[in-house]
């Protein structure tokens, strides 16, 4: 198939899925179809293991979002389709090209629509083709049509049997649907790339070329080599002494001092804070200091040891941030936020070994880029396979912290064990009907491209 036979044909599903239809099972159909065309048409470029994994994590998407329908499921969906799409066609282009790819595209298919010689196909029409064109179809609708008004005078019912119909169709809707529709298509199918993603590509490269390992350059144009490496390893041990007082006074303030409840809130966001900014200067450290041939520099061996040692606190600074947000969990429960926290500081634990894998394979700093990519792709996956409201609202009855009934409502897909809690300490007539309830009800009714599949498999309330 061609690209405007992609276009064409996905542009139709999209305005057949979404005319007078919400957002629902229609947009896991839509991306549906897109894998299923890539699988079918492009499968002889499926070549590595990369390709059958973005399939599986594409369709579990695409299932995720049928059954919650919120808005990370929608990324997890988005994110799939589009890295298979980009793995598939353009698999020597590293993966961190695709987010400046996107939003380039996004504006550039605007204008490049217009382009009509880019993706209309060139087809030379020769004398045979428009004799059976004028022969087969332009006569015989010339005279059909004449005889069809002549017969039409004649004759009312016989003019009724083609007057007397009414589309009932939103032209408007249509042609918005329509035009969103090609526009997604086109942007999906026919996506352009600018030559200097190719010619810079080897910037992304996880391993250094052979000449990159012998130049030593300078990062200062004062400073020669010996006096930055050496000044490298005064930083860093400067900042392992640094951190190490703040380690000590961080877990001192943490498990020794007596913090009233009130303001434990407040604290545990100052600190976690601080862990935040502090393990983003740490990568940016290691960064600066192995961007070239330092990684190399057979002189850098203390430099190395110390920026191993600076990993590693940063670690333990994570792991007390970890023990800090759970016993904020303990006296008030789950809720998404500290959740979100729990993601970032586990995401920041793979970068410090990112970073240390780094430092002893001598990778690139875009072997750092190129690893976080899949595992922030791999966190969003989860979390949109994971009912996270149910997870808190269970966790929380169990302990009794954050119980609270309008708390309770403000999580999603939680409903069965809400109303069940809510019934057993007599708050259902009180709360059941909250806007939560409310919005159950509107779900369920919706039509079947609309619907989140969660809401059809939940009880009514007895």
């Amino acid at each position: 198939m061609k690209k405007l036979q992609f276009i064409l044909a996905s542009s139709l599903i999209f305005t057949l899925l979404f005319y007078n239809e919400d957002l629902g099972l229609n947009w896991a159909i839509f991306a549906m179809a897109q894998i299923a065309a890539i699988c079918y048409f492009f499968q002889e470029k499926f070549t590595t293991r990369t390709h059958l994994i973005l399939v599986i994590t594409s369709v579990l998407s695409c299932f995720a979002f049928a059954w919650y329908g919120d808005f990370v499921s929608f990324l997890a969906l988005a994110l799939s389709v589009v890295f298979l799409q980009f793995r598939t066609q353009e698999p020597k282009l590293k993966l961190l090209q695709l987010f400046p790819l996107v939003i380039v595209n996004g504006i550039a298919s605007l204008g490049r629509i217009l382009m009509f010689s880019q993706y209309l196909p060139k087809r030379k029409v020769n004398n045979g083709f428009a004799k059976k064109l004028i022969a087969y179809f332009v006569i015989p609708a010339v005279f059909l049509g004449l005889f069809f008004i002549v017969y039409s005078f004649g004759s009312d019912h016989f003019s009724s049997l083609f007057t007397d119909y009414y589309l009932d169709i939103d032209v408007w809707q249509a042609f918005v649907l329509t035009g969103l529709g090609f526009y997604i298509s086109f942007t999906f199918w026919n996506y352009w790339i600018p030559e200097v993603c190719y010619e810079k590509n080897h910037i992304l490269d996880n391993d250094f070329e052979e000449t990159a390992k012998t130049q030593n350059q300078n990062s200062f144009s004062f400073l020669d080599i010996d006096f930055e490496r050496k000044s490298g390893e005064i930083t860093l041990f400067l900042l392992n002494a640094l951190l190490l007082v703040f380690i000590a006074t961080y877990n001192y303030e943490q498990f020794f001092e007596v913090v009233e409840k009130s303001n434990l809130s407040s604290d545990t966001h100052e600190r976690v804070n601080a862990v935040i900014f502090s393990i983003v200067m740490a990568v940016g450290v290691i960064l600066f200091y192995f961007k070239g041939g330092f990684n190399f520099d057979e002189k850098a061996t203390q430099l190395k040891k110390l920026a191993k040692i600076w990993l590693f606190l940063n670690g333990v600074l994570i792991v007390s941030a970890i023990i800090k947000n759970s016993e904020y969990v303990s006296f008030f429960g789950l809720t998404y936020k500290r959740l979100g926290v729990y993601a970032f500081l586990v995401l920041a634990i793979i970068g410090l070994i990112v970073s240390f894998f780094k430092i002893t394979k001598q990778k690139t700093n875009a072997f750092l880029f190129n690893q976080m990519v899949w595992y922030c792709y791999g966190t969003v996956l989860i979390c949109s396979f994971v009912n996270w409201g149910n997870l808190i609202t269970n966790y929380n009855i169990s302990v009794n912290k954050g119980v609270e009934p309008k708390f309770l409502s403000s999580l999603e897909f939680n409903d069965e064990l809400r109303r069940e809690y809510l019934k057993s300490h007599n708050l259902d007539g009180k709360y059941l009907e909250s806007y939560r309830e409310e919005e159950i009800t509107r779900r369920q009714k919706d039509s079947f491209l609309s619907k989140a599949l969660y809401y059809e498999f939940l009880n009514e309330i007895k």
